[in-house]
């Protein structure tokens, strides 16, 4: 027993992901966790196949990059070969591959080999068991990483069907260290993500120091500076072989090992695409396949050569005809290595934990979960899968396990956004219509049937029928793309300020009309009230006006008069004192 998920090899960058769910319903084994919209990786159920990289649509899913690893291996002195997958014709143009070994030695690596030396040995020895191995039959190869993680996570009833062989890359980087010396590095250069997995497997630790892929080896070179185009011609440390190059092409396996490969032979069986592999295997399980002597999977569909390690570029066309143009121009028996021994490519598996059945869901979940989302009746209960899930009560196992989420389903979520529409449309205190390209009344709701006094009776009738169309025209023409207007509508006494806007894609009017009658009527009893109280308030300021005025005249006759009066009484004082002297 073995952990091949730590640290975790495909995660997911948070800010990219946009809630479409497109990666779980690509991924082969549901490895995705649904929290609060965003699609987390489940590294315990993750099979590290990558297909949720190459599905995303915004570049959400990504894997853990380990060119720093590559790095310091160089930078610590180690003597560092490189091997390199096969499928290195369909990434690189043809007059990038003689000048590929001078840019490796450029980053450090002191010795350029191929991995194809490895699928060789590993084609042979497949013959070979298949031959002396007639009990248990069907064989299933195991150059597949992502395959074997998937059978002994999944499919452990099929574990017994496995070639115990280790994978190219393991049996290339045993023959590096048998010929180099066991103190050597080695760093597997290829198109799988899944290869990753592999550097904890008992056969291939201590043997595979670091995995890249073929995207991580063009991000190293740009790093460095390295441009093919100025790196010298040179060859490989290690000769190509025929035939071995055909392998991460669907068969090619069976091709290098020399055996029968019109596609024909019900012994030999060579399978790609995961929806191709599960079927098959599904069917082993089942009973089925055992006319079949060697059965070669593949998860990638059109094989290594469609690898998520790969970086976008060539069609899967251009890729085939590559690596195929490439086998062709290496000369058949040119390298034609010995048979090593068979004890450097074993390999054993074992049953690994996915962690799909943390516990058991009861059926009473089940159904709560179900009755959430209003699928109580087996007939509401579409199985669309646009959730990513095959049916509801799959989808319904997952939210109870917390793999997944209720609002996940879109038809309940539609549902519910068309009730709460509906509430609006019919609870809205606002009257709104809606017409077609032709100005036919297609919706009104219930406000709108108050405001005009009519009924759905009206529906497929013109526009005409209820008010003047002339502003619905101006949108229809494309004079407009939306109004604001106020219009007295005189047979139902009615003023509305309209809101009116054009629908380009669906070809349709909104209007929506607010009644604001009440409202110009208070207008109108409060502008008389003003008018009114200004007027009052002018009268009585008139009547002050002339009230002080009065009172004035009042007040300056009688201070005339007593100013008279007081002058006399003084006169006559005078008076008086002269007669007494």
């Amino acid at each position: 027993m073995f952990d091949t998920w730590k640290p975790q090899i495909v995660f997911t960058l948070t800010a990219r992901c946009r809630d479409c769910y497109r990666c779980l319903r690509a991924c082969p084994v549901k490895a995705i966790r649904m929290q609060k919209g965003q699609a987390y990786v489940d590294e315990k159920r993750c099979i590290a196949c990558g297909t949720c990289i190459r599905e995303c649509p915004q570049q959400a899913k990504t894997f853990r990059s380990d060119i720093d690893i590559a790095k310091n291996l160089i930078d610590e002195g180690h003597f560092v070969a490189a091997s390199i997958a096969p499928s290195f014709a369909a990434v690189f143009d043809t007059w990038q591959l003689s000048r590929l070994p001078s840019a490796l030695r450029a980053l450090g690596i002191r010795y350029v080999g191929q991995t194809s030396h490895g699928a060789y040995q590993i084609s042979l020895e497949s013959r070979r068991l298949a031959e002396e191995l007639t009990e248990g039959s069907p064989h299933i190869a195991t150059a597949c990483p992502a395959l074997v993680n998937y059978i002994e996570k999944y499919q452990p009833q099929l574990i017994k069907h496995l070639l115990p062989l280790a994978s190219p890359m393991a049996a290339h980087a045993r023959l590096l260290k048998e010929n180099l010396g066991q103190d050597i590095k080695v760093i597997f250069i290829g198109p799988c993500v899944a290869k990753k997995s592999e550097l904890v497997r008992p056969e291939v630790a201590g043997v595979v120091d670091c995995v890249l892929t073929f995207k991580e080896l063009s991000q190293w070179f740009t790093q460095k500076g390295i441009d093919l185009s100025m790196c010298e011609e040179s060859n490989f440390d290690e000769k190509p072989i025929h035939e071995a190059q055909l392998y991460p092409l669907p068969g090619g396996l069976i091709k290098t090992a020399g055996l029968d490969d019109d596609g024909l032979n019900l012994k030999l069986l060579k399978v790609d695409s995961i929806q191709g592999v599960r079927e098959f295997l599904d069917g082993i399980k089942d009973g089925d396949g055992s006319e079949h002597a060697i059965i070669e999977p593949l998860f990638c569909s059109q094989g290594c050569i469609n690898g998520p390690g790969i970086e976008p570029g060539k069609n899967l066309f251009e890729r085939r005809r590559d690596v195929i143009e490439y086998n062709s121009s290496i000369s058949p028996g040119a390298v034609a290595p010995e048979p090593a021994d068979g004890r450097l490519f074993t390999a054993s598996f074992d049953k690994a934990d996915s962690g799909t059945s943390p516990r058991d869901v009861t059926e009473e979940e089940v159904q709560k979960i179900l009755a959430q989302t209003g699928k109580q009746d087996p007939e509401q209960q579409l199985n669309c899968g646009a959730c990513g899930y095959d049916s509801c009560r799959e989808k319904a196992i997952a939210v109870a396990l917390g793999m997944a989420e209720p609002e996940m389903c879109i038809p309940y979520m539609r549902r519910l956004a068309e009730r709460r529409t509906d509430q609006i449309f019919g609870t809205t205190p606002n009257g709104v219509i809606m017409l077609d390209d032709e100005l036919n009344i297609i919706g009104i709701n219930p406000a709108f049937k108050k405001f005009f006094s009519c009924s759905d009776v009206i529906l497929g009738r013109h526009i005409s029928y209820l008010m003047d169309p002339a502003p619905f025209e101006k949108l229809i023409s494309g004079q407009e793309q939306n109004l604001d207007i106020t219009v007295f509508h005189r047979p139902y006494n009615l003023l509305c300020r309209e809101l009116l806007y054009m629908l380009t894609d669906e070809k349709q009017i909104v209007g929506i009309f607010i009644n604001i009658t009440t409202q110009r009527e208070h207008e109108k009893k409060l502008k008389e009230i003003r008018s009114q109280t200004v007027e009052q308030a002018h009268e009585l300021l008139e009547h002050q006006i002339k009230m002080a005025q009065k009172i004035a005249q009042f007040l300056g006759e009688s201070t005339a008069r007593g100013e008279e009066l007081v002058r006399k009484l003084m006169s006559l004082s005078e008076g008086d004192e002269n007669n007494t002297r």
